[in-house]
């Protein structure tokens, strides 16, 4: 029928970049299993998979009552070092037995949820898609934000991040097309000032690389809307241009390395971040906006060689 997901993005709560023993440390959030990470094209790592059993109704638009039954996946990352991430997703199917079963059968089907009831894909995902949900229903946000709680309460954390800002939520559906030839594609929509709306139709065969295209949405969406709001509270605020440029220091050191889109995202799925790339165009803006800073250094500079040889 339709997979959907929630991803929670925030700065790590550490006045460094994490080192790889305390990233490992951080991200064992199931004994037993191995934290993955990878050093390229940028420092990466990945938690074991979670499961979460779930047993609630489904979110409809048309306000049906649609019972799910099934496992959430969920995972933690860090990535470059310094920012977080908690993501959960599910498959829903219909239920061929129409009735819920024993949990003995839904947990060989991790990642599944069965809808019991007169399900329609569509309803459940434009119910999913909606900015508010009713209370009661499945509530992916809290699953991944408590992965996301579970990192940032570690002990190997010192709770001095280089700047405060806030953590961005991206909630997103896929609904499968098996027409031959058609390319993934999807509409993008800031719904909150800190919720992101991401509906996408993508061939049946690559939904599989769907989680991995929206973390990374997710990232360089929370890198560019933190970036704009350090921009605009230092940039704007009291005080001399050298003194402006100080404040946006953190975000310089921490931000502007990590921007590679679509560097871990399957090229079957690439078209998505294409069309993004088009139109909002967040390449275009996170250009735009490093010339900013970049311009304002070197103003600052100007300044400061213009004083001295006063």
């Amino acid at each position: 029928m339709l997979t959907f997901g929630e991803v929670h993005t925030g700065l790590l709560q550490n006045s460094t970049s994490l080192p790889w023993d305390a990233t490992a440390e951080v991200l064992n959030l199931l004994v037993g299993e191995q934290v993955r990470r990878s050093e390229r094209p940028m420092a990466y790592a990945v938690s074991p998979n979670l499961l979460t059993s779930v047993d609630c109704r489904l979110p409809a638009a048309s306000g049906k009552v649609i019972r799910g039954v099934g496992t959430v996946v969920s995972r933690a990352s860090i990535t470059g070092g310094h920012v977080a991430q908690g993501s959960g997703h599910a498959v829903v199917v219909k239920s061929t037995a129409n009735r819920r079963l024993s949990w003995s059968h839904y947990l060989t089907r991790p990642g599944t949820i069965e809808a019991i009831g007169k399900a329609v894909g569509g309803d459940i995902a434009r119910g999913f898609a909606g900015a508010s949900q009713p209370m009661g229903t499945l509530d992916l946000g809290a699953i991944s934000g408590r992965t996301l709680d579970a990192v940032q309460r570690s002990t190997r954390l010192d709770r001095h991040p280089p700047f405060r800002t806030q953590r961005t939520h991206m909630r997103w559906v896929v609904t499968p097309t098996d027409e031959p030839g058609v390319e993934a594609t999807g509409t993008f929509r800031v719904a909150t000032p800190t919720l992101r709306v991401l509906e996408l139709v993508v061939p049946r065969e690559h939904v599989g690389a769907i989680v991995d295209l929206c973390e990374d949405l997710a990232l360089h969406d929370w890198l560019l809307t933190t970036l704009l709001a350090l921009m605009e509270s230092s940039l704007t605020g009291p005080g001399t241009r050298a003194q402006r440029i100080a404040r946006l220091r953190p975000a310089i050191d921490t931000l502007l390395h990590l921007w590679m889109p679509a560097a871990r995202v399957d090229e079957a799925v690439q078209p998505v971040w294409q069309s993004l790339e088009r139109r909002p165009g967040f390449t275009r803006q996170w250009e735009a906006s490093v010339s900013r800073i970049r311009d304002q250094m070197t103003l600052g500079t100007l300044a400061l060689l213009e004083s001295a040889t006063a």
